[in-house]
């Protein structure tokens, strides 16, 4: 924000957590001449709060690139920086977590910011159809592949570009195109990474994503005629959408209202999908669709469900399990537990090992910074040395057999002496209110073949 009549720079600190914030600097701040972004700091992801975004993606007014610190410093780099504002730039969050930080930000003296889409959106030449959601672990990945599938069968050439999630060496993560597995060993993807992506590498959907979303989108418009966002947390699209598909879980139809940027994502929305239908009672679905329509009744509202599978339900029949869940979901999410946790009490698991006695390092302060966590292992593995504690726990915990939720294929990446059962989950439309039709309403329109 630069102040009316002003023509002094403004110093500013950006709030991330590597993702949004970079691409607010790169579509607000990297040329503005008005404003000076002295610090980004970090939160949510671990290790990334020591590293410098580089001046080569800074461009030419930040010769030495901008450090990045800790969220927890943020009133000592205010001071030591004469920052005058603060923006707010990442996902997933409660109403009053923001305000929290608003206020640490106004007690420093300084002003704070809540940059909004219309200065963040990319335009694209193509058509772009966005799936987001209210809460991290709706359901929204599900949707994009079930998406990508269907518009390839109709002869679309489909390009995905992935909310970013660049935890590693960030200048070699400028624009990343992913279309094999071999393309993620190269591009040393975290395990967070392979979770979203190789799933649509399997479908043979080609993945892009990174941190310089300008390049990204230009990237992706060369090579496909249709552009599907997948959205990362409860985030709005860095790419201005020309439909937009907010997914709502119903397993939580008390949170239309309660995070950022959740509901403004679900008041913008063209569709409201309810997901997971067949895990919640009726009367919570019909709660989420009284409460979505409350705040946008301009939306339409389809339904649907990720039914769950293992692959092996009678290897997990009265055995020793210790249950591995998507990392976010059940983490930041807010989740006791998700997909591999019912998968297997419904394959009759006679015990679900409780992993926090065994878990070391980072993943025992995950249950310390999560208290809501159930007797369920989070798939984190941000870094090496991650990996290196998750695999040290699943051989503490001496399981019988362990049930992996995570769309990746975990035991690729570390290795598991337990046998290792996948639970897979894909989206399935309900056929009394079809995704689809409301799809191919948008097509039909827009971009008729």
């Amino acid at each position: 924000m630069i102040r009316s009549g002003s023509d002094r720079t403004r110093r500013l600190v950006i709030l991330g957590a590597a993702g949004r914030d970079f691409h607010v600097f790169q579509t607000m701040y990297r040329d503005n001449p008005g404003a000076t972004v002295v610090a980004f700091t970090a939160t949510q992801i671990p290790g990334i709060d020591d590293r410098r975004f580089p001046a080569a993606l800074a461009g030419p007014r930040y010769p030495a690139g901008i450090p990045i610190f800790p969220e927890s410093e943020l009133e000592a780099i205010c001071r030591e920086h004469r920052a005058e504002e603060v923006v707010f730039a990442y996902s997933d969050v409660p109403h009053a977590h923001v305000m929290h930080l608003a206020s640490r930000a106004l007690a420093a003296g300084a002003t704070f910011v809540l940059p909004g889409p219309n200065d963040t959106m990319l335009k694209s030449v193509r058509p772009v159809i966005a799936i987001t959601a209210l809460r991290t672990g709706s359901g929204k990945s599900p949707v994009a592949r079930w998406l990508a599938r269907r518009l390839r069968e109709a002869g679309r050439k489909v390009a995905v570009i992935r909310h970013p999630m660049p935890y590693g060496v960030l200048l070699r993560q400028r624009v990343q195109r992913l279309a094999t597995r071999a393309d993620l060993m190269d591009a040393q993807c975290t395990l967070e990474e392979r979770e979203e992506y190789e799933p649509h590498i399997a479908l043979g959907t080609v993945v892009f994503a990174g941190v310089d979303y300008e390049a990204i989108l230009r990237a992706a418009e060369a090579e496909a005629d249709i552009l599907i966002w997948d959205g990362g947390n409860n985030d709005f699209p860095f790419i201005r959408p020309d439909l937009h598909v907010v997914v709502a879980d119903a397993l939580r139809p008390d949170q239309v209202t309660t995070h950022h940027p959740g509901e403004a994502v679900a008041r913008m929305a063209d569709i409201l999908l309810i997901n997971k239908i067949g895990s919640a009672p009726a009367a919570d679905v019909a709660m989420l669709t009284d409460r979505l329509r409350a705040i946008n009744p301009r939306a339409g509202i389809a339904r649907g469900d990720l039914p769950v599978r293992l692959d092996d339900a009678d290897a997990v029949r009265g055995r020793r399990v210790l249950v591995i869940e998507d990392g976010p979901t059940v983490t930041h999410g807010g989740m006791a537990h998700g997909a591999g946790h019912a998968a297997a009490m419904a394959a009759g698991a006679a015990e679900i090992i409780d992993p926090r006695p065994f878990a070391i390092g980072t993943l025992r302060e995950a249950y310390e910074a999560y208290p809501h966590l159930g007797r369920v292992l989070p798939a984190l593995g941000y870094n090496p040395s991650q990996l290196q504690e998750l695999a040290e726990t699943i051989e503490r915990a001496n399981a019988d057999i362990v049930v992996c939720a995570t769309p990746a294929d975990v035991a690729a990446s570390i290795p598991i002496a337990s046998r290792v059962i996948r639970a897979r989950y894909d989206f399935v439309e309900d056929p009394t209110a079809p995704l689809g039709t409301l799809v191919d309403a948008f097509l039909a329109q827009k971009t008729p073949i």
